[in-house]
């Protein structure tokens, strides 16, 4: 049996994905990643991985396995958007992914690694996922961890330009705003959603930011919200078609508001909506994104058909299966 390696295994989207690829049965599913001294390690508590192995040992492991790996999932790194510590970021998303992408190269193993839509900034030159270089040196990220993420993609869109992408599948997702169990570990940068909904659920209010622009008014900022489950069914149906390779958003091509959000949140719970609008942190108010919306026509294009989930019956899904159940992990 071929095996997988899913870098990141026990966070957010690494777990959504093991769950996913365990469930099929069709590969030895290996998870590097670190799980320090809080509760992540539930991520993976229902889920029989293979192996785990740590971030130092990875190399050392993948030269050992390497003639048995059928693909790299590369979703680790740092996630923080307000993370300080470039430098770490840099060791992290940047540098580490360069490492891994050298190596795939050289071996002709294939990999799909996860980017983010904060690669956009403020989206003042749109949401395509235009691999053309001028238009990537166009971006200007908000935060250190778009930058981060940033740089490694304009390294594979160069090796992309130059013709020299000698892998044999490599994917760059472009992923927007994900949501859904499993990121309880995460603490304070949960996704917006994830944070309000535990919240709530817990009997509290929905605390929303204070809008500072003039076009959108408070709880009417937009994000693309999807599905962490529309995001594994991606993720495999990459695995599927080997074939495609590129640079592609995923998220659901539209975009919702705030106070939609906190509206499904709150008909899931069968209340009556309580939103409160705060203040945004002064360091924020810069480099805050009002709009996200993925364009999703170059994964159409690839031949990816499948459907998402409407924002609010992800919502219901998420509440009423997990975030109200005593056991909300995956």
């Amino acid at each position: 049996m071929k095996t997988i390696l899913v870098t990141g295994g026990g966070g957010f989207i690494g777990s959504n994905l093991v769950a996913g690829l365990l469930e099929r049965g069709s590969h030895h599913v290996v998870v590097c990643d670190t799980f320090g001294l809080n509760e992540k390690w539930r991520n993976l508590s229902k889920h029989p991985v293979f192996e785990i192995i740590p971030p130092e040992q990875m190399f050392e492991w993948l030269e050992f396995n390497k003639q048995h790996i059928d693909l790299i999932y590369h979703t680790g790194g740092t996630a923080s958007t307000v993370e300080k510590n470039i430098d770490l970021m840099l060791k992290n998303n940047f540098t580490l992914s360069l490492k891994l992408w050298r190596w795939c190269t050289a071996r002709g193993i294939r990999l799909v690694y996860t980017s983010s839509y904060s690669t956009y900034g403020d989206g003042k030159q749109g949401f395509d996922d235009n691999i053309d270089l001028a238009y990537m040196q166009s971006l200007r990220p908000l935060n250190g961890y778009g930058w981060s993420k940033h740089l490694f993609d304009m390294h594979v869109a160069g090796c992309a330009a130059r013709k020299e992408c000698a892998l044999p599948q490599w994917v760059a997702l472009k992923l927007f705003n994900v949501y859904g169990p499993n990121e309880y570990h995460k603490e304070d940068q949960k996704s917006v959603l994830s944070n309000v909904a535990l919240h709530a659920v817990q009997g509290g209010n929905v605390r929303l930011f204070r809008s500072y622009h003039p076009d959108y008014p408070n709880g009417g900022q937009k994000r693309d919200f999807i599905y962490i489950k529309d995001t594994v069914r991606a993720l495999l149906w990459l695995l599927d078609n080997p074939a495609v390779s590129g640079m592609f958003n995923l998220g659901t091509g539209k975009a919702s508001t705030f106070n939609e959000m906190a509206a499904a949140l709150y008909d899931a719970l069968g209340r009556e909506p309580n939103i409160h609008y705060i203040d945004m942190p002064e360091d924020l108010v810069k480099k805050y994104q009002y709009f996200t919306e993925a364009k999703i026509d170059r994964l159409r294009a690839a031949g990816y058909k499948e459907t998402f989930t409407p924002l609010a019956a992800g919502i219901k899904d998420y509440v009423q299966n997990y975030l109200l159940k005593d056991d909300h992990y995956l």
